[in-house]
Formats: C-alpha cells, structure tokens, sequence
C-alpha cells in the first residue's frame, strides 16, 4: 500500500487533476480539529468547481439532529435518550458487492513502511492477542453478545470478572463497524431485552452532540466554576496510577489491563477515573491523555465525556460529591477478588478476605502468600478517609 506525499490537500488536488475527478465523498469526522479541517477543504473544491458529498458514517443520528424545541442543544442524557427515542434511525447502507478502483503504474509514493508507524520494541503481543482487526471479527463478536450476553447485559455489566460485556467499541471507534448496523441487529433479534444495549449507544451520540457544540470540552471544563479549581501536580502519583501501583487492588487491576490489552472494563473505567481526580487530585485531563494513547477503543467524544463526568466537571455528571471508594467499589463489583488475581498477580495466593486490602491482612498471611509489602506490592499511596475529606475541602472552595 503506498501515501503519496504531501499536505492532504495537495495530495488530493493531485489526483483530482490527473484523473479529472469532478466529485469527491467522505463520511463526516466530528473531532473539532477534523471536523473544520474538512470544512475548509469542501471549501477549496467547492471553489475548484468539484462537487462535494459527505455523509454520516459514525453515529445513529446527526449530532445536530436532537435539539430542544427552542433550537438549543441538550445539556442533560436522560430528555436527550428520550427524543433520540422517538426518532428514526436510518437502515444501514447494504453492503457492497462490487466496486471498480483505478490502478496505475505511474504513481510514485510513499509506501507504507516508510512511515515509520510500527513500534521498534515488540510492545503489542497482548493486544494481539486479544484483538483480531476488521468487520468480520466485529460482526462476530457483535453476534455472540447477542446470543449469550444481551439478555443479562443490566446485570452482568457492572462485574469485570464475568466480561459480559459487548467489546464492540474498538470496532466502533475505528469505523470497521457500522454503528447503524449494530442498532438494527440488536433490535432484530432481541428487541424485548435491547433497551439497557441501546441506551449506551444513544449515550456515544449524546457524547458526539455535547462535543459539536462545545467543541472546547476537548480541554476545558464544561463548568466554568472548575476553571478555578486547583488541581495537584505530582508525576510520582500519577506514574504510580499509570503503572498500576496504587496499592489499590482494583485500580491496579484495571490499569494493567489497560496497559497490556489497550481496553478497561466500563466500571473500573469510572474507579480509576474518580481515584485520579478524587484522591489523587490530578486533573481529568492527565487522565484522558492517558487514556487517548493508550485505549484501543480510544475515542474523543465518549473519552472526553467520560472523563467530565467522573471529575463532576461536565455538563451532565456525577456530582463532585460523589467519591468512589475503591476497596468498597471492589468488594462489591470484584467480591472474590478474580478480575484482580487475574491482573494483579503478586496477590494471586493472598485470602478473598484481604483481597482488597493487602495492607490490613496481618504480616503471616502476607508472607504465606509471598507479598512484601513496599517490595513487591506497593502500600497504599494515599489513605482514602484522608484523600476523601481534602478532595470534598477542594471542591468547597469553588462552590
């Protein structure tokens, strides 16, 4: 496969001049920095007399399409998902059977190993491993969600250890599956128990809308209050929490699996999440960096989204108040501790009952199951109770 090179512009002026193109299409990008991007290159052709055609390819809806009856956009999910609700979403585009692509000799690239774009260190056997590439394999998957996991999807969700869930959103992010297609077989095949499945979908294009809109979510707090608020610098900590190393046994968990598959559960999403900005008082935008290199689902809106609402910054999110505690998020949605044992392995021999707090268990227990603490497990890098009051002190400030 072979880049020819050059500016996108350039490149596509290029080809429209030597093959007297008269139309060009594309399917609608609604990153802010694409999304006008793109914009300004319909402009260029529309002056160079080509036609343009663009379409969406990535959402249910249009992210303009559900507004108030005055004309505004939705700030709040739930009159959101029940306007979306009551709207149309178009069949998918039947699939293509056949297309005709020129092929020339004449063209002079870059091929796609000059690009550079693989990693040097073999960094993503895990990955590999995990993940097979293209619409087959999201079909697929989409296919077994349906058939063994949907009916028990408001249930079973919220545990990591049972991966009830869809593993759906990499094909979805990457384009390799239609979104529209994932709507109508769902619904066709099991219509009385999709609700719960198809909220979540809805929630990716209320994600999408509230971006559009304010495009300056990407870095900046929804809520103008929190502009002020005084977030901590600390690389130690938020190396700690990148590495998995909190001495929090689910955050670890999770950050590890982050790390070696490029994909979290959603609940430990939200207990990383709220463990960083809550008792690590390290800003939502540090964390959705984070997350933006290194999820394989990685996605701006439902990134940015996601990150707004467990900081409490966000339009419409978990109040500032609301402060996980892991050790009681994992006793209830990890009770045996297996999500942990399975990313976490140095505590694989530790007992259930100190599963998810290796620093209470009494100095036997720990050496029978080989821990050392501080050696090879960390102590907890910060106390809960403590961590809890100053991030509710922090948030005072600015109410």
């Amino acid at each position: 496969m072979f880049f020819d090179r050059g500016t996108y512009e350039e490149v596509l002026m290029n080809w429209i001049n030597k093959y007297d193109a008269t139309a060009v299409y594309w399917n609608r990008n609604y990153d802010p920095i694409k999304y006008h991007k793109d914009r300004r290159l319909a402009e260029l052709l529309h002056e160079q007399g080509i036609i343009v055609k663009t379409f969406e390819g990535t959402l249910l809806l249009e992210p303009w399409r559900i507004k108030k009856e005055d004309g505004s956009p939705y700030k709040v999910f739930t009159p959101y998902y029940k306007a979306h609700r009551k709207e149309s979403v178009p069949p998918p585009i039947p699939r293509i059977k056949e297309i005709s692509v020129f092929r020339s000799s004449e063209i002079l690239g870059l091929y796609l190993d000059e690009l550079g774009l693989l990693p040097k260190i073999q960094w993503t056997s895990r990955l590999e491993e995990k993940w097979l590439a293209g619409e087959y394999e999201g079909f697929r998957k989409l296919q077994a969600f349906v058939k063994n996991h949907l009916k028990s999807y408001t249930h079973n969700r919220d545990y990591p250890s049972i991966d009830a869930h869809s593993s759906l959103s990499p094909y979805l992010a990457v384009g390799s599956l239609s979104i529209r297609s994932v709507y109508h077989f769902v619904i066709q095949q099991a219509e009385s128990v999709a609700e719960p499945f198809i909220r979540q979908l809805i929630w990716r294009d209320f994600s999408y809308s509230v971006l559009l809109h304010f495009p300056e979510s990407i870095q900046n707090p929804l809520q103008a209050k929190f502009t002020k608020f005084q977030w901590l610098e600390n690389q130690d900590t938020f190396s700690a929490w990148t590495k998995g190393l909190t001495g929090y046994p689910i955050v670890d968990a999770g950050m590890r699996e982050l790390w070696e598959t490029g994909f979290m559960h959603n609940r430990v999403r939200m207990i990383v999440a709220s463990f960083l900005t809550k008792h690590l008082l390290l800003s939502w935008q540090k964390g959705a960096y984070w997350f933006w290199d290194t999820l394989i689902d990685a996605d701006i809106a439902n990134n940015t989204m996601g990150w707004q609402w467990v900081a409490g910054t966000g339009l419409d999110s978990a109040p500032y108040f609301r402060i996980f505690n892991p050790t009681l998020q994992g006793e209830k949605f990890d009770s045996n501790g297996e999500y942990i044992k399975k990313w976490v392995p140095e505590l694989q021999m530790l007992p259930n009952q100190y599963i998810h707090e290796p620093d209470k268990a009494p100095k036997e227990v720990l050496l029978q199951a080989g821990i050392i603490l501080g050696e090879n497990y960390p102590y907890p890098i910060v106390d809960h109770k403590a961590s809890r009051i100053r991030a509710l002190e922090r948030y005072q400030q600015i109410k």
